[in-house]
């Protein structure tokens, strides 16, 4: 009876432990921050060439003060510790596009979406940390000149979509976004 009990509670832990790790993000992994994706922490050298819902916008595109094409390469980093949902080449004048989902402090998760990159150095799949860098900016395979669009989603099975719209339903603007939640909550 003793070995049927220890057995017994063995096995509760073992599935109170799977059931506690499906749940959400392990604790180092939970986005209590927020910093802009270049010129980190802050976008030193960068500015917002076409913001939230301008013309129907749905993120932010940020470009090198330098103009045209001087910030081609430079690195993009994750704006917040999350976990990389889709990394690869989406076509459509979209290029190499990199998805993140962040688990805020709360569960809720909200997606970060990493756009035209010229190359990529995370997977689907991998964990990453805010600061890291995830990417280089590109310009969707010479469709545009260098920038990087960074959409923010509150709606994290949403399809990639267009990039503009009337409709925002799902979509944060990005740099209020990131203002918000700059400091730990």
């Amino acid at each position: 009876m003793i070995q049927f009990t220890t057995l017994l509670s063995a096995c509760l832990v073992l599935a109170m432990t799977v059931q506690t790790e499906n749940q959400g993000f392990p604790s180092d992994y939970i986005a209590h921050a927020f910093d802009f994706p270049i010129g980190k922490p802050d976008a030193k050298g960068y500015y917002n060439a076409q913001g939230f819902t301008v013309n129907n916008h749905l993120g932010d595109d940020w470009n090198g003060t330098g103009g045209g094409n001087s910030d081609l390469g430079d690195p993009i980093y994750a704006v917040a510790h999350g976990k990389v949902k889709f990394a690869k080449n989406a076509g459509l004048g979209w290029g190499n596009v990199i998805r993140i989902i962040h688990e805020m402090p709360d569960g809720k998760q909200i997606e970060s979406v990493y756009a035209h990159c010229k190359s990529m150095k995370v997977a689907q799949g991998d964990w990453v940390k805010k600061g890291e860098q995830i990417a280089t900016i590109g310009n969707a395979d010479g469709v545009y000149l260098a920038h990087l669009h960074l959409e923010i989603r509150d709606d994290v099975n949403m399809p990639l979509g267009g990039g503009y719209s009337s409709e925002t339903a799902g979509f944060l603007d990005p740099t209020a976004f990131i203002k918000l939640h700059q400091t730990a909550q």
